[in-house]
């Protein structure tokens, strides 16, 4: 599975390296696919709501209210059609690269899989309502469609007559059937929006409307294509005789040249199989699962800071059960933990000045506690040496310290950026352990475990608990999103020779400070 992930990988690395010299990380379409597939979908209801007001249902009506739309009054009606079109079209790109970025970057399995899995239905309705949409037209193409898609289901045996015999001849078709299909081509979209509430059931806080910004760009894109390029019809369809030639939207229609190409029982079993290798992927092949985070009640104060910061809901708030005098508990469902650890950073308990007792959080991960991160930090700390000292810590998704050939640094990984607790920042520098601290997680935006990167920022700007302390000073701390080799090496070059020239007290607390005058001292009378 690698080896078709790591090409993937690297396109999707380059792509958004280049949209993010063009864009804020905000407007960076391949950080919201999500987003703007729902953003495309809200496109397509309200410009078919209008759509339909002008439509009529019947064998000859149809194509010419249509028709209507598109030339009578194509500064508005006729616009509404091309956004119909262009949004359907925009929806499902965006779904496709959004399925082929998760399988990438492989958020798919484990935890993830419920999300994946149910995001093959929302697949498959979506090109439901987008080829009933094309019916309904009943140009030249929609007969094709309508022909082709008819032999396909012919193939099962659960219809009592061929349904392909009802467009034979034009005496076999009448206006209920136009009646019927726009119930589906409306009753698909309501069904769609259940399943992708389902879809997003595991999801905290899940993204469903984008930036400002990125809405009204992409808004503003289909408006000036809608008038450059507007959708036409392809002539009305006259069912005696046999379309020899139509012009397909490949974004939707790309199968029927399959069904041409191939038997009717080979495009079913290719869509058989499709389908089933797609729900089993989260499981090829099975995936080690870290130990999930565990809570300890007798550090836990039932503060729901930990159940607020979790990016799957994995933690809920329930009554007390050891007695304590808290009202709440925090509890774990370790069905929907993906161990980030995201949640030690989010307590408060999580701090490495503890002493009495040693460090155990009322959240940890048992895998990779903090009072293991502490003893590795003293530990690296010890084999620093001069003015320059740097501690780096990173997420095992984010930045490759291996590479790098720095003398004064120690770099220490975390499952993400976001388990760090910012107590820990301070314990390095006002503990003399290091002269600066660098944070390097993952592209601004685009955090493995969806919320690591955000909480991180708004802790160390202060705007969400844990706080950053205010007696750590911002010019120790340098902060790097998934920035390239060479940029890693230049940015933490520079980043020491501005540490080398602050003054040393700066950050430190008083008992340090007093202890580097000493030995300061000590080493200038031996001198």
């Amino acid at each position: 599975m690698t080896i078709v992930q790591m090409p993937l990988r690297a396109c999707f690395t380059w792509l958004e390296a280049l949209f993010d010299r063009i864009f804020p990380p905000a407007w960076n379409p391949l950080y919201h696919l999500g987003a703007l597939g729902f953003f495309y979908f809200w496109v397509v209801t309200v410009s078919g709501v209008y759509v339909y007001i002008f439509f009529d249902t019947g064998t000859t009506e149809a194509y010419d209210s249509v028709e209507y739309m598109t030339y009578d009054q194509w500064y508005l009606a006729g616009v509404m059609r091309s956004l119909h079109r262009y949004a359907s079209d925009g929806m499902v790109l965006m779904m496709a690269i959004h399925m082929l970025r998760e399988f990438a970057l492989d958020r798919y399995r484990g935890k993830r899989w419920f999300t994946w899995v149910t995001g093959l239905p929302v697949l498959w309705l979506t090109f439901a309502a987008g080829i009933t949409g094309y019916w309904m037209v009943w140009d030249t193409l929609a007969l094709y469609i309508a022909q082709a898609t008819a032999q396909w289901l012919d193939w099962l045996p659960i219809f009592g007559e061929p349904v392909v015999r009802n467009f034979l001849a034009a005496e076999l078709l009448d206006d209920r059937f136009f009646t019927l299909l726009t119930f589906i081509h409306i009753a698909v979209p309501l069904i769609l929006v259940f399943i992708l509430w389902i879809h997003l059931q595991r999801v905290s806080r899940p993204e469903v409307n984008p930036a400002r910004g990125l809405a009204l760009g992409t808004l503003l894109m289909l408006v000036v294509l809608s008038l450059v390029q507007p959708a036409e019809s392809q002539g009305p369809a006259v069912l005696s005789k046999v379309p020899a030639e139509v012009g397909l939207d490949w974004f939707y229609l790309f199968a029927y040249p399959l069904m041409d190409l191939w038997s009717v029982g080979a495009f079913w079993g290719f869509l058989a199989a499709f389908s089933l290798i797609v729900c089993a992927l989260p499981w090829m092949p099975p995936m080690r699962r870290a130990p999930v985070a565990r809570v300890d009640l007798a550090n836990c104060n039932g503060c729901t800071r930990c159940a607020e910061d979790c990016p799957y809901s994995a933690i809920t708030m329930a009554a007390r059960s050891d007695g304590l005098p808290f009202e709440r508990e925090a509890v774990v469902e370790p069905s929907l933990c993906v161990s980030c650890g995201i949640c030690a950073g989010a307590c408060p308990t999580s701090t490495p000045f503890r002493r009495a007792g040693g460090l155990v959080p009322g959240i940890d991960l048992p895998g990779r506690p903090l009072e293991a991160l502490r003893g590795r930090i003293e530990e690296t700390a010890a084999g620093l040496a001069g003015d320059a000292r740097i501690i780096a810590f990173g997420c095992d998704h984010g930045v490759d310290f291996g590479r790098l050939d720095l003398p004064n640094m120690a770099a220490l990984t975390l499952p993400c950026l976001g388990a760090l607790p910012p107590a820990f920042v301070d314990f390095v520098i006002s503990r003399d352990l290091a002269d600066g601290v660098v944070l390097a997680g993952c592209r601004d935006g685009n955090c493995h475990y969806r919320f690591g990167l955000e909480w991180t920022v708004a802790r160390l700007e202060r705007r969400r608990d844990p706080y950053l302390r205010a007696r750590v000073p911002q010019e120790r701390l340098c902060t790097l999103w998934r920035p390239g080799p060479a940029v890693l090496d230049r940015e933490i070059r520079a980043f020491a020779e501005r540490i080398a020239a602050l003054p040393p007290e700066l950050g430190r607390t008083p008992h340090i400070v007093g202890a580097r005058r000493a030995k300061a001292e000590e080493l200038s009378e031996d001198a």
